[in-house]
């Protein structure tokens, strides 16, 4: 199986100016690409090559892993994204950050601070296990909740790449403005509770 980089859904320069259609350029247009190219390299002619993305991720090391992790962490991050999306939580869901940390605006402040608290690259994800806890975690480099058993809803990208040509040494700035474009509806249907 050949993976291929899905389309955006939005304008390059429909998240501005949260995300700027230079940095969507950059960011999805290359470093997505390349992690893309560089998986179907690597799976060719190997056990993995008729393996669907997830598993390849859960199965994997090395190379392989970055690049398969990476290419699928980057859909993630990229398709939560709608400037004109729902713009806070419902549902089981709300229940569930409101039985966990009181309020949407006090989980959002530990987000951020979880990310702003990677050190070095990675990413920050919320994640739910199978009672429909939620988890903030802190991951770096290429790391996943998938391989954690873990489902995961939502991401922010805290890799400087993400960020810099928009933010610079901001991330903190990044952070907090990336809740203007998430769509909330998406992550719901990720909850799936």
């Amino acid at each position: 199986m050949k993976f291929t980089q899905p389309k955006l859904p939005y304008a390059p320069d429909a998240l501005e100016p949260v995300i700027s259609a230079v940095t969507i350029d950059f960011h999805y247009g290359k470093h997505e690409k390349a992690y893309i190219d560089n998986l179907n390299r690597l799976i060719k002619d190997t056990p993995f090559e008729d393996m669907p993305l997830e598993r390849i991720i859960t199965e994997s090391d090395g190379p392989l892993f970055n690049n398969a992790s990476q290419a699928w962490n980057h859909i993630f991050y990229f398709f939560q994204f709608n400037p004109s999306g729902l713009k806070a939580p419902g549902g089981k869901l709300m229940e569930q950050i409101e039985a966990q940390y009181g309020s949407l605006e006090e989980f959002q402040k530990k987000f951020e601070e979880a990310g702003a608290g990677v050190f070095g690259s990675g990413w920050v994800w919320l994640a739910n296990d199978a009672e429909g806890k939620l988890h903030i975690i802190k991951a770096s480099n290429a790391e996943n909740p998938l391989t954690q058993d873990l489902n995961p809803i939502l991401v922010f990208d805290v890799w400087e790449h993400a960020y810099y040509l928009d933010y610079q040494n901001r991330r903190p700035d990044y952070l907090h403005r990336l809740w203007d474009i998430v769509d909330w509806s998406v992550i719901e249907q990720r909850y799936g509770y």
